[in-house]
């Protein structure tokens, strides 16, 4: 029967210390996603890849004119050609289309490198904002995405949001 009582009084302690430092514990949530639209690195992000790519970009639409151009002419020359400048130039607009494709396909593959790597480094920036302001506030938790349901009073969003913008 004794030990029955001490159980049940190790159990109330328990219970008890629980409970206290529950009430210690200070939580907050951060939404990740809200963080990536409007993040103002995100914004620098887009027009530093536009910057990098838009010659690469005007390169492909030039390519892409003159494949039109050698089309037309094939089209609106054709029974004036002889069958030999008719040839090369269709042979002319296939390399061409091929080296369009080439070229397209790479430029797609270093932007989506470029993007990646540029996300690596805005979430290690959000990451950082987001210990600064857990640290400076006292948060015992922060958590990310994924939660099933967060309370606004625990949110700390936007001032992750204003960290970053360096307001």
């Amino acid at each position: 029967m004794s030990n029955i009582i001490k159980a049940f009084f190790l159990a109330c302690v328990m219970v008890t210390t629980f409970n206290t430092h529950a009430a210690e514990l200070k939580i907050g949530y951060v939404q990740v996603d809200k963080l990536l639209k409007e993040a103002p690195q995100t914004a620098e992000t887009g027009k530093k890849l536009e910057r990098e790519f838009s010659p690469r970009s005007l390169e492909l639409e030039k390519m892409s004119s003159q494949i039109s151009a050698i089309e037309t002419t094939l089209e609106n020359e054709n029974s004036a050609l002889t069958s030999a400048d008719r040839r090369s130039k269709q042979r002319q607009a296939t390399n061409l289309k091929i080296e369009f494709q080439r070229k397209q396909r790479e430029l797609r593959e270093d932007i989506n490198i470029r993007k990646n790597e540029e996300l690596a480094n805005l979430q290690d920036r959000i990451n950082n904002a987001v210990k600064k302001v857990s640290e400076a506030e006292g948060y015992d938790l922060v958590m990310y995405s994924g939660v099933a349901y967060a309370s606004t009073k625990i949110d700390i969003t936007e001032k992750v949001l204003k960290l970053l913008s360096g307001k």
